[in-house]
């Protein structure tokens, strides 16, 4: 019933060590034009809130972004923009150049019930566990997961004192092993698992919602995962229990993530640009230890991106895309008050 998946997004880690054309070091002249819009932004007195696309222009960069988005949508799912030197900047000017780089790359969807769409990755000391955790606020080990949109965007104003690596994997990859090793499971993969919303639900809609992790659509495959998302809506009586085969099957799923075959290490440095097609590419990260001073702890900007050429995809995948239709703004967890935040600190947001 289910076969290989061939094709460049079907990659171990030699593959991507060995061919690092996912890798793009900024020239100077790309790193110019970037602060030019960036000083062109100021200039006209643009914020997070007001600036647009046309506010930071990027007549080269753009060009070079476009064949970005076609190695995230056809090639191997991922790519790195280096080069970056965050160092003459404003924590402030950060941001605002992160945003300009974003709107150009794709549309930013709302990453939480309150509307973020410039999400701060840094340790806020919540609890993963609880039922409203999430990876991103933690300094904690995150195991392999996806974020829920087409692309997400990470930005590295600030590593960590030690630890923090990033780890990639393609979940193509992944599915052609576990076809391989066990059938049946894989099959598991496809069928439908609860997820707990981690209370970010639709105003009115119920805490958990039913999703596979496996889908294709017209030729096109998907993986959607985030394992204490799963594991958290069993703590609702009306969600049906796991069953063996279903853990099984995360185990083993987990289990290849993990595997040096599988998993691609890589450390951040400041000025690093990430962007992962989740369809295709898995994440994880290493636990880490932060500087003591304030000023020196991790920190990373996040953006959950729409993009011009992504894939339709399954209609199981409904609940968290909603709109279905490949190219379209789609994805990420719906703001309730109708507003959408560009900064947040600890304690309070920033709201437009």
């Amino acid at each position: 019933m289910y076969q290989t998946i061939q094709g460049p997004y079907n990659w171990k880690a030699a593959d991507v060590e060995a061919n690092q054309s996912w890798v793009h070091h900024f020239t100077p002249a790309e790193r110019a034009e970037i602060d030019a819009a960036l000083r062109h932004a100021l200039a006209r007195n643009r914020t997070l809130e007001t600036l647009r696309a046309d506010d930071f222009p990027l007549p080269t960069v753009s060009g070079l972004f476009a064949q970005g988005r076609e190695q995230l949508e056809n090639g191997i799912g991922m790519q790195l923009y280096r080069g970056i030197d965050v160092t003459p900047y404003s924590k402030d000017e950060l941001r605002l150049m992160y945003w300009g780089l974003g709107l150009h790359l794709g549309t930013p969807v709302s990453q939480s019930m309150h509307g973020d769409v410039l999400g701060d990755v840094r340790n806020q000391n919540t609890d993963l566990d609880g039922p409203q955790g999430r990876g991103y606020t933690t300094n904690r080990e995150l195991n392999c997961h996806t974020d829920s949109c087409d692309v997400v965007g990470l930005f590295v104003m600030r590593t960590a004192k030690s630890g923090g690596a990033s780890h990639l994997a393609s979940s193509v990859a992944i599915h052609n092993e576990m076809l391989r090793q066990r059938p049946d499971l894989l099959e598991a993969m496809y069928e439908p698992f609860y997820w707990s919303w981690q209370g970010q639900e639709p105003e009115g809609a119920q805490p958990w919602y039913p999703q596979p992790i496996f889908s294709t659509w017209r030729g096109k495959f998907s993986c959607r995962y985030v394992r204490t998302h799963v594991i958290s809506a069993q703590r609702y009586e009306e969600v049906p229990r796991l069953t063996e085969r279903q853990l099984e099957a995360i185990e083993l799923f987990t289990a290849l993530s993990r595997n040096p075959e599988y998993s691609y290490s890589m450390m951040f440095e400041p000025g690093d640009l990430q962007l992962l097609n989740n369809h295709v590419t898995l994440h994880a990260r290493t636990a880490f230890e932060d500087f003591t001073e304030p000023d020196r702890r991790r920190h990373l900007l996040r953006m959950w991106l729409s993009v011009p050429n992504s894939r339709e995809l399954n209609p199981q995948l409904g609940y968290i895309y909603r709109n279905l239709s490949g190219g379209t703004v789609r994805g990420g967890f719906p703001s309730r008050t109708g507003r959408l935040i560009h900064e947040t600190r600890l304690g309070h947001s920033m709201l437009d």
